[in-house]
């Protein structure tokens, strides 16, 4: 008879009673986790007491590592192994005071049985409200119930209700009235009609996205599969981050010296210094103008109607920053890039969608934005932004919207009214300069398509952004990271618990309109694309349908 050596498998860890077991996920990168990691240390013990005085203890599930100088979860495979010693019915906090990468935890939080809650400190010091907003993202497109919980120390009413109820019955509703269907029954007038026509154009003559390396900052919910997308009519070019530097070896030095000319000339402030490890330099700006004639060629090579790159990963250790080459490319006016013989200026006199991170929730947005805003002919400058934080100013609740590098110069309201400084060291150690500015006033719709029950969706609101005084916006900046352009944002019928409990995912993106009429308009026409190309659409909160 055969005889096999069968797996043995442990009996599961048993859950203690009145426990819940906490884990902190963090980033891939080392300089990162450490800088956070007092961040962390505040939100847990906040928490901590919250959860003591509620008559239970927390048990963190993994030490604090010493030698690393943090205690956060930092690969996928470490996840793996934290979760193989939880007990898998046990309630589960994740407590996010940083950006973290969700596939470090996926493997575990799809098996595990008990009720799960991601928590964040309500804080613009360090990305955790970010963190959260894109685990919980890619919970909801991987299917797996969990619940949600945001607060400044765990103090106020309102937090600690939600803990209590969350212990108590392992599930946590919020407010998510201000969402509602699309009535597309009622859909009627020319902007209808020119959604409708943009869709059939698009399902029929196709568009191309390219995508250099999936997966960027562990964001899973950031990944749109090929099925899901080209019914819409829009297809993956898979591309490689080593052929974008490799195409940068064959820039001239003449050819990005003449798009620097032409920033400077533009009135691009560039804050330079001469210290590579720390300051914004010509070399590594000469590089990123490399880069951004690189990005052309290529997507003219494949006839891409919309282009992502990877951001801080992959390339982050051989070359500058791609930020300032991603606000290029997403704004009318740029740089003219001609084709390698010289015979055609590339994407001449229009913007190459550019989806920041790779996010292709982002890139489907995009392309349709981008065909709505110009056949409506508005300013079709889209870009997306981190939901990073937000505080009261007199009457309104405006938040803190926060792209990790470049917006277009238009939403600054110009290359003149707009400024590139070198990215953070902890995130870029080769540095490259960001494309900075203050968005400009002015009213905008914000949305975001998303995966959910195995289907597209895509949420659609308007906004205006308001004008702050120069100090309010200086305390912000400098409570967040002060390198990064900002846009100050009041959501029009949408409160901050809200936005926070429905929105599925850690970006939302932006368009300008010329004032609140045409901004309604256009988000008529963007509203009746997505539903004739099939994606369910849902109105949040003070909208011009239903």
């Amino acid at each position: 008879m055969t005889s096999y050596r069968m797996p043995v498998l442990a009996d599961p860890p048993q859950a203690e009673p009145h426990t819940v077991y906490l884990v902190a996920n963090g980033d891939l990168r080392p300089a990162a986790n450490v800088t956070c990691w007092p961040a962390q240390e505040r939100l847990e013990s906040d928490l901590t007491a919250a959860v003591t005085s509620l008559g239970w203890r927390i048990r963190r599930g993994h030490e604090v590592d010493e030698a690393k100088g943090h205690g956060f979860i930092d690969s996928q495979r470490a996840g793996i192994e934290v979760f193989r010693t939880l007990p898998p019915d046990a309630p589960l906090i994740v407590a996010e005071a940083v950006w973290q990468y969700s596939h470090h935890l996926l493997a575990g939080l799809r098996s595990h049985r008990g009720p799960i809650l991601v928590v964040a400190n309500w804080s613009g010091q360090f990305p955790g409200l970010v963190g959260l907003l894109n685990l919980t993202a890619s919970l909801t497109k991987a299917g797996r119930k969990h619940s949600a919980l945001w607060s400044k120390d765990f103090t106020d009413d309102w937090a600690l209700a939600g803990l209590k109820a969350w212990l108590s019955t392992g599930e946590l509703a919020h407010d998510q009235s201000h969402v509602r269907p699309l009535p597309s029954s009622a859909l009627s007038g020319p902007e209808v009609e020119l959604g409708r026509a943009l869709a059939v154009q698009l399902s029929t003559e196709k568009a191309i996205i390219g995508v250099f390396d999936e997966g960027c900052m562990g964001m899973y919910n950031a990944v749109f599969d090929d099925e899901l997308i080209n019914p819409l009519g829009i297809y993956k070019e898979r591309l490689s981050q080593s052929a974008l530097f490799a195409e940068m070896n064959t820039v001239t030095d003449d050819e990005a010296r003449a798009v620097r000319a032409w920033l400077d000339a533009a009135g691009l402030t560039f804050h330079l210094g001469t210290d590579d490890a720390t300051e914004l330099t010509d070399d590594q700006v000469h590089s990123q103008c490399k880069m951004y004639v690189a990005a052309l060629r290529i997507a003219d090579d494949f006839g891409l109607d919309a282009v992502g790159i990877q951001y801080q990963q992959g390339l982050k250790d051989l070359v500058p920053a791609s930020d300032l080459v991603e606000g290029l490319l997403n704004n009318v006016q740029r740089p003219p890039v001609r084709s390698r013989d010289g015979a055609r200026e590339l994407y001449a006199g229009a913007p190459l969608p550019h989806f920041n991170e790779v996010d292709e929730g982002v890139a489907v947005d995009a392309l349709v934005t981008n065909r709505v805003w110009t056949a409506m002919g508005l300013d079709p400058a889209t870009t997306l932004h981190d939901i990073r934080w937000g505080e009261q100013y007199g009457d309104d609740f405006v938040w803190v919207f926060e792209i990790s590098g470049a917006v277009p110069a238009s939403h600054n309201g110009g290359y003149e009214k707009s400024y590139s400084m070198r990215q953070p060291p902890m995130y870029f150690p080769l540095g490259g300069g960001t494309l900075s500015g203050v968005s400009k006033p002015g009213e905008i719709v914000w949305s975001r398509v998303f995966i959910m029950d195995g289907a597209l969706h895509v949420d659609l609101g308007r906004g205006t952004v308001p004008e702050l005084p120069p100090e309010e916006t200086r305390r912000r900046l400098d409570a967040t990271t002060p390198q990064w352009p900002i846009m100050h944002a009041v959501l029009h019928g949408v409160d901050r618990d809200q936005l926070m409990a429905r929105h599925k995912a850690n970006h939302l993106n932006v368009a300008y309109g010329p004032d609140a009429r045409t901004a309604d308009k256009a988000l008529v026409a963007k509203a009746a694309m997505f539903d004739a190309l099939g994606v369910r659409v849902h109105l949040c909160g003070d909208v011009p349908l239903g």
